[in-house]
């Protein structure tokens, strides 16, 4: 019997890539509870600039985030065209506002990068990795560098 090759040990994995900042990330899809248009939020004061405020999903209060603001990016305006992710970050559930969702992502774990490091590792925190598509490299969210009341990821 052959020794098994590399490729068949690598686990099998499905991320949904979307944009925010201009920008190509994806999040795996087993953290993601559901998609939605966005909705306006009710704003709650002394907020981080990041943190859009609170929608009722359901009876339940959901912290919105702006991703591009939180990433370091302009801050996303939202509108009708915009999308809300709702995610579960450990125990958590929080929505993250994006300019778009494009599709699903499926790959190999021996296909995600790890991200390279650089003197300003806290920049970094909130990506755990780099899938190279196409002529793009589309970077990997850290959802729990995310989560409100996470150090911020500075700008």
């Amino acid at each position: 019997m052959s020794p098994p090759d590399k490729k068949s040990q690598a686990r099998q994995m499905e991320f949904v890539t979307l944009v925010a900042g201009g920008q190509n990330f994806c999040i795996e899809i087993t953290q993601i509870r559901e998609i939605r248009r966005w909705t306006p939020v009710t704003i709650l004061p002394h907020s981080p600039q990041y943190v859009l405020g609170v929608i009722n999903l359901r009876g339940a209060v959901i912290p919105i985030i702006d991703l591009a603001a939180k990433l370091g990016f302009e801050r996303i305006s939202p509108s009708e065209r915009h999308v809300i992710i709702i995610t579960a970050i450990e125990d958590r559930i929080v929505g993250l506002l994006v300019e778009s969702v494009s599709e699903i992502l499926g790959i190999g774990s021996d296909m995600v990068r790890e991200t390279p490091r650089s003197p300003e590792d806290a920049t970094i925190r909130a990506i755990l990795g780099v899938i190279a598509v196409g002529d793009d490299m589309t970077k990997v969210i850290n959802l729990s560098a995310l989560q409100p009341g996470a150090e911020q990821v500075p700008a």
